[in-house]
């Protein structure tokens, strides 16, 4: 299927790193525009280079921390400046350091949660409303995970990306009449395909053992139907889909799990 993207203009909030990387080798493989904001700047530039070499009508970088104020209005206007708009943005930056509800006591780590994956979601959402509804159309995709819905280990993050869930059909019910869509892919467990995937500078650098766990890995497989993990081309081949006004026009609100059937909301 066509999707009609491109030269799209597309936002991908940490687009450096695993998922995110995913979803902007995605867009580039359709021809689109994709800007990466990403708070590691050098994996960032490697991945435009990726995306440049897979078809992307243009691949440029914001290296910033979205959990600073203001930093998503100058990530949105660097796209309206350089493209004169922009026709979706992909609420990807996420982090993530587990622990068992009892244990994880650590406030000042449930506080950088919050912020790296709620605020930078509302910062980024809201930079990006005004452009939109200037032009009279575009999508939204928010990149919450299955933890949402309840996860071993996964208690505050859940929350957080419980909350994104929220926004985003919040943002549904206020925008669609501005011709803008929100929705939700909900990924399975992403393992990075390989050292190139994560940047030293990325937030999902806090060690694969720490955050993949194999106990858990098994404990998720045994349940999953499908009997395997999800990769990140399952979650961006979502996001794309969701993001085509082509494929996906009457489709606002909604939420599609991508767990191999883990989870079915």
């Amino acid at each position: 299927m066509d999707l009609g993207l491109q030269d799209a203009r597309v936002v991908v909030t940490g687009g450096a790193s695993n998922i995110g990387r995913g979803i902007v080798h995605g867009y580039a493989a359709e021809g689109s525009r994709v800007l990466i904001c990403d708070i590691d700047g050098d994996q960032a530039e490697k991945v435009r280079a990726e995306a440049l070499e897979r078809g992307a009508a243009a691949a440029e970088v914001v290296a910033a921390d979205l959990t600073v104020p203001g930093a998503a209005d100058e990530a949105v206007g660097a796209a309206v400046d350089r493209w004169g708009g922009v026709d979706v943005l992909v609420n990807n930056a996420g982090w993530s350091v587990p622990g068992f509800i009892a244990a994880d006591t650590d406030r000042d780590k449930w506080q950088r949660t919050v912020e790296v994956n709620f605020f930078t979601a509302i910062a980024a959402t809201q930079a990006v409303l005004a452009p939109m509804k200037e032009q009279g159309h575009g999508s939204i995709v928010f990149v919450a995970s299955e933890a949402a819905f309840g996860q071993i280990r996964q208690g505050v993050y859940g929350a957080t990306k419980a909350a994104v869930v929220a926004l985003a059909r919040t943002t549904a019910r206020e925008h669609g009449r501005h011709g803008i869509r929100s929705n939700i892919v909900c990924p399975g467990l992403v393992v990075p395909d390989g050292p190139e995937a994560v940047g030293a500078g990325s937030l999902w650098a806090v060690g694969q053992d720490n955050v993949f766990d194999r106990k858990q890995i098994d404990y998720l497989l045994k349940d999953t139907p499908l009997r395997r993990l999800t990769e990140a081309a399952d979650v961006a081949n979502a996001v794309l889909w969701l993001s085509s006004d082509r494929a996906a026009r009457q489709m606002t609100g909604q939420l599609f799990s991508v767990s191999g059937g883990y989870t079915m909301p």
